[in-house]
């Protein structure tokens, strides 16, 4: 027998801990753009904990979304009182909690209502998880790109804006009106210097506008730079189906993750924020080398696993990680070309890290797949791989492993494994890619013709080389047997 999530239903369950205050006492404080899977299983689990203590019940969560398929997560969220089953997991344990710090979720596409919350001086932060690739990041400069067709359409129309940056810079205009204290505007998306990209966003947008506004945000909004850690894989109905097995909780859209978590703060908020430091986050005066070290050396290693494994048609994480094939190329790749180009981080072993990620990698219960980790290579490869091998390459050394990283992705892009599965679309550009990837199967260099992905680097001689040789070798001997030269220095 299985309880339907719901606050109703709240004292009738005993299989997971539930909110240790009283919903009815929180009030709005954030607004949250993309009100996903990682957002619930980490800023709203921070929140919960601290609500938890009896602490600042006045940071409670508003979602808000811009993409039509946002609908479908406020129904379902909507549905059960704005209540979360998160489930951690670990290889000999399963816990689950029900987290309740959010109280509302605006309906996307109701700009009016989401610009009048903003405007509402109780409202003090706006948070994003928009992902990687939700920022307008042109992938070769990774600057702010004001000609994209929707920052045009916004800079005409602020009136009615559809990104999540319209929509921030309307209710940034409404309280300079109204003389309200601007909010502090939070990512926390996996981006090198999160706060800088999305104040390039903001005040690009304004200065289409009018450029004394843009001059106003630069001056009186903070962007905090941030860094966000927990492996949280996409819901399907095999979690929806293990939740009620296991925890008798019917949830429309539970998040199933692993235990660990980390938050690192730059301490920049005019506007007030919440005591995040009784629970755990970690505020500094410098982000930059957490935020290098998480996304070199654990979305870097994401990105080294995702395409060998898809290609050996491996579904699951934990599994690539049994392989030793893969295990290994990962850990040389790592130790011989990531690691040595990253800055050292304040109290931090970075071999210590990378062992943590292969154990958090080989976690096989969260049930994460490859395919998710190889999602978006067009946005990621830009920050995850690209930026590593141009140091190396600016330091006349080595990239024999992360041009095969490189060349695995784009084997990846052509759409069909070793065994000849087709793989489907997975990326916003999956047609052009995969045109480029046929092209490259006959000349290498077809592949790094896309500057906007791989700028300076597509020129360098070394990574060129590099590369070249090892796409060839891929398509002549095949992934595993390349692995394997690999792994005897022998490519």
């Amino acid at each position: 027998m299985t309880t339907k999530l719901s606050a109703q239903a709240l004292p009738a369950i005993s299989t997971a801990s539930i909110p240790a205050y009283d919903r009815s006492d929180l009030t709005p404080g954030i607004v949250h753009f993309g009100v996903g899977n990682f957002h619930r299983a980490h800023q709203a689990v921070y929140l919960d904990d601290l609500f938890a203590t009896g602490a600042d019940h006045d940071w409670a969560l508003v979602g808000a979304g811009v993409r039509t398929t946002d609908e479908a997560m406020r129904q379902k969220l909507m549905a059960q009182d704005w209540l979360t089953t998160v489930v951690e997991q670990e290889a000999d344990a399963s816990s689950a909690r029900i987290t309740g710090a959010m109280i509302d979720y605006i309906r996307p596409g109701d700009s009016a209502a989401v610009i009048a919350r903003l405007a509402d001086p109780a409202i003090r932060i706006v948070s994003l998880t928009i992902t990687e690739g939700g920022y307008y990041i042109d992938p070769a400069s990774q600057k702010f790109d004001p000609n994209h067709p929707d920052i045009a359409f916004d800079a005409a129309n602020m009136a009615d804006p559809k990104t999540a940056f319209g929509l921030i810079l309307a209710g940034l205009m409404r309280r300079r009106a109204a003389g309200i204290v601007p909010f502090t505007v939070m990512s926390c998306d996996n981006i090198p210097g999160n706060g800088h990209v999305t104040e390039n966003a903001v005040v690009g947008l304004a200065h289409l506008v009018d450029p004394a506004l843009a001059e106003w945000v630069s001056h009186n909004v903070a962007f905090p730079n941030g860094m966000v850690d927990r492996i949280t894989p996409a819901t399907s109905p095999r979690e929806v189906a293990l939740l009620a097995e296991d925890f008798g909780i019917e949830d429309n859209w539970p998040v199933f993750c692993e235990s660990f978590r980390q938050w690192v703060l730059e301490d920049n908020f005019p506007a007030g924020r919440p005591a995040l430091e009784k629970v755990g986050v970690q505020f500094v005066e410098d982000v930059a080398p957490y935020e290098h070290m998480k996304i070199r050396i654990l979305n870097g290693g994401h990105a080294t696993i995702a395409y060998p494994a898809g290609l050996m048609d491996i579904h699951f994480v934990h599994e690539a990680m049994q392989h030793p094939l893969v295990s290994a190329f990962l850990a040389k790749v790592e130790r011989d070309e990531i690691i040595p180009v990253v800055p050292p981080v304040p109290d931090t072993d970075l071999n210590d890290y990378f062992a943590l990620c292969e154990r958090r990698f080989a976690n096989p219960k969260i049930g994460d797949t490859i395919r998710r980790l190889a999602l978006d290579g067009s946005n990621r490869q830009p920050k995850f791989i690209i930026p590593s091998a141009l140091d190396r390459v600016q330091r006349q050394q080595s990239v024999s492993g992360l041009s095969l990283v490189s060349a695995l992705w784009c084997r990846y892009c052509y759409g069909e494994t070793d065994s000849g599965a087709v793989i489907e679309p997975n990326d916003p550009s999956w047609d052009r890619l995969t045109a480029q990837a046929h092209l490259a199967k006959a000349d290498p260099k077809a592949w790094l013709a896309m500057i906007d992905i791989y700028g300076d680097l597509a020129s360098h001689p070394t990574f060129t080389a590099a590369f070249t040789h090892a796409l060839t070798t891929l398509w002549d001997i095949g992934t595993k047997a390349t692995l394997e030269r690999y792994l005897a220095d022998q490519l």
